[in-house]
């Protein structure tokens, strides 16, 4: 089959490919923005990639729980401000997820924990929790104590 584009249209750059892994449902809501105070806070915490990505997304789940809007889903407002919480070696991995890849909160959510709490980590904490014992100086309230922090 013959390519009937002009030269130039052949030497135009491509456009493909550009589009964010993240794709957010339209928002069909009147009024609503983002303001940059919530923006600051999410990147007041950032995720380099070598922290505990639970514990990013908790503080990210406490951030953007303060921002309520009748006609927009906390999950919409999450797949919008995510990215805003990555920076270095995590932001380079969202960039390179394949565009148009993550369509829910909950795929975002999946990836980012199997990218950065790999199954080793997952494996040792798994040890740790099945192998807990109470120290012989140690009340059983603080054992109890010690054993939720590994959960």
């Amino acid at each position: 089959m013959a390519d009937n584009r002009t030269m130039a249209q052949m030497l135009q750059a491509p456009i493909e490919g550009y589009e964010d892994a993240i794709v957010v449902p339209p928002i069909n809501a009147n009024n609503f923005e983002l303001k940059q105070t919530l923006i600051n806070l999410v990147q007041s915490n950032q995720f380099i990639g070598r922290q505990d990505p639970h514990n990013h997304l908790c503080f990210f789940n406490k951030v953007t729980s303060t921002f309520r809007h009748p006609e927009v889903p906390n999950t919409t407002v999450k797949l919008l401000l995510f990215p805003f919480s990555l920076e270095g070696e995590a932001r380079i991995w969202l960039d390179k997820e394949p565009s148009r890849s993550i369509l829910t909160w909950k795929d975002l959510v999946s990836k980012f924990i199997n990218q950065f709490f790999p199954p080793s980590k997952t494996m040792y904490s798994r040890n740790k929790i099945t192998n807990f014992l109470q120290k012989s100086n140690e009340t059983i309230n603080e054992a109890w104590e010690r054993f939720k922090d590994l959960l």
